[in-house]
């Protein structure tokens, strides 16, 4: 069997319907291979960047390895901000790249390259990944995709990255079919659950934390029965932002460095903490920690390194989630938990006090109130991605998701230029049912060549771009710290009118620009003649807009600007 024969049968045989690419001489025989042998989808993209951000979006979708292939040299390169979203974000997935023949390979001789294109592509990517391997034995194939598969998905998922010589794409091999034995599960002591089962009952002002983690670990339908169960009340991190539904008289809101106020303020007063998927990380919990230390907290993880790491005196629970769900329920088979009524009560007096939508003033149409309308009129939505910035802070701030609506941002990398080549890769992976993606004028213009993709393939992308004309997050840092001088934000940057873009590519587009259009505006996205196609809809926000509530830096989570001003110099 041809190597790059057996290469797209693997994939195939686990699950992959699409995989994202852009071609180079050192991967063609695989194309060739999957465009042949199998009815998996290549998906084209127009940067191998996009790519590894298109296999990022497939991969949170399906919860199977996004998979992108990429040539050598600045290929290979090109992947690895995406690799490294993945890593940071716990998102399985294989990127394959293309390498120079074994001959061509400059080995051990004291030079910088041998090999046209010839780059070590594992060695950079190693730091970024579960494992990288450099097959330059063709035997060898079998056995490392199916080592490759299994890491992507255990433990904590993450990226896997097989560079593979020319020569040895196109070798002849046989195949065994031996597929790897599963994981095993942890038991977790029942003193331990015992304990947690006693401190969610005496608990007066109890919360969980739920992150990423959730959906990662492939256990949303668990944490909601969790939640139904002990009757706590929970807040989100950014990445956890859809593991509740908006409705639910459980969700509090969107803790941080942005978060609702309410919900910061309610998280610096619990008297309990149950952290699910969460690495309590300076962007959720502010940079003083100490008062977050002084109450009970479980934290539930499937890394050790990860517990007791920034916030001291947690008590561990070593476990993938869906383990604890399991062992949590049949140790709580004869217990009952009521809802603690008078600290839901103070939850939504403080909601009722801090509305998100009158944290800001601006001139024209105010962002929060925009995403609340966008909501309400996309009920037909399937996910919303976010990209990097002030309107990533107001999406989560104020978006409405409902139960089974998706939403993806790059949340450890903050990688500009994410949400759009990522939403072609959830779009695709929901057989394209429609996606919106939010995006800044900053990001659009990062990967603004995948609205080509989205029209070859005809996809039901919805792109809101709202435009402040600068990039408006570093701009608010430079009115705190750099006296409003706003080189290379607002000074010597520009943007184009997306509109024209968008319609240059062939997709229809409309701007609006005043509070009384906003209705019209998310209408249009959703009216009977445009549901089905994709659209651009730009809205032009004022460039001194600013996001708040934000956590002063230096001062706890619950001091947010503007009321609270910085104490020192954010350093991240």
């Amino acid at each position: 069997m041809k190597a790059s024969d057996f290469i797209a049968s693997f994939l195939s045989k686990k699950g992959i319907e699409s995989v994202f690419e852009l071609s180079g001489g050192m991967i063609t025989h695989i194309l060739d291979s999957l465009n042949q042998t199998t009815k998996i989808k290549i998906v084209t993209m127009h940067h191998e960047q996009a790519a590894a951000f298109a296999a990022e979006g497939y991969a949170r979708i399906t919860n199977l390895p996004g998979v992108a292939l990429a040539t050598s040299g600045p290929g290979a390169t090109n992947l690895l901000t995406g690799i490294g979203s993945c890593y940071f974000d716990s998102t399985p997935a294989v990127f394959i790249t293309g390498q120079v023949n074994t001959h061509e390979q400059k080995g051990d001789r004291d030079i910088r390259q041998l090999g046209f294109q010839e780059t070590d592509i594992v060695a950079m990517a190693k730091p970024i990944t579960k494992a990288c391997y450099l097959v330059n034995d063709a035997n060898e194939l079998e056995e490392v995709f199916e080592k490759a598969f299994a890491l992507a998905l255990s433990g904590r998922p993450g990226p896997v990255l097989i560079d593979i010589p020319m020569n040895v794409q196109r070798a002849q091999i046989e195949v065994s079919d031996n597929y790897l034995k599963e994981e095993e599960a942890n038991n977790i002591s029942p003193e331990i659950l015992n304990d947690l089962i006693a401190d969610i009952k005496s608990a007066r002002r109890p919360l969980i934390l739920s992150g990423r983690g959730i959906k990662a670990a492939s256990s949303q339908t668990a944490f909601d029965q969790f939640v139904e169960r002990v009757q706590v009340p929970v807040v989100t991190t950014l990445l956890g932002l859809d593991t509740i539904a908006y409705q639910d008289h459980l969700r509090v809101g969107f803790i941080g460095s942005y978060g609702n106020r309410w919900a910061n303020i309610s998280f610096g007063e619990c008297d309990l903490l149950i952290v699910l998927g969460s690495r309590l990380d300076i962007r959720q919990t502010g940079a003083d920690t100490k008062f977050i230390e002084n109450r009970k907290i479980y934290h539930i993880d499937c890394e050790p390194g990860e517990i007791n790491n920034r916030i001291k005196g947690c008590v561990p629970i070593v476990a993938n989630l869906t383990e604890f769900f399991n062992q949590f329920e049949i140790a709580t088979q004869n217990s009952s938990f009521s809802l603690p009524e008078a600290w839901i009560k103070k939850i939504n007096e403080l909601r009722s006090e801090w509305p998100d939508t009158n944290e800001l003033t601006p001139e024209g149409i105010n962002p929060n109130k925009f995403m609340h309308a966008l909501s309400k009129a996309g009920e037909n939505n399937k996910v919303y991605l976010a990209d990097v910035g002030s309107h990533q802070m107001w999406a989560a701030q104020s978006l409405e998701l409902s139960k089974g609506q998706h939403f993806m941002t790059s949340g450890g990398m903050g990688a500009m230029g994410f949400s759009l080549p990522a939403g072609i890769g959830a779009c695709v992976a929901l057989n394209n049912q429609p996606v919106v993606v939010l995006i800044g004028d900053g990001c659009m213009q990062i990967n603004i060549q995948e609205l080509q993709t989205i029209v070859r393939n005809n996809l039901k992308v919805k792109i809101v771009v709202l435009n402040n004309k600068t990039l408006g997050m570093i701009r608010q840092f430079q009115d705190s710290y750099f006296e409003s001088r706003y080189q290379s934000t607002y000074w010597g940057y520009s943007a184009p009118d997306f509109k024209k873009v968008a319609i240059a590519y062939g997709i229809e587009a409309l701007t609006i620009e005043n509070p009384e259009e906003i209705q019209s505006g998310v209408d249009w996205l959703w009216n009977k003649e445009n549901k089905d196609k994709p659209q651009l809809l730009q809205v032009m926000v004022d460039p001194h807009t600013n996001t708040y509530p934000k956590i002063a830096f230096g001062r706890p989570i619950t001091e947010m600007e503007p009321f609270a001003k910085p104490i020192e110099m954010e350093g991240t």
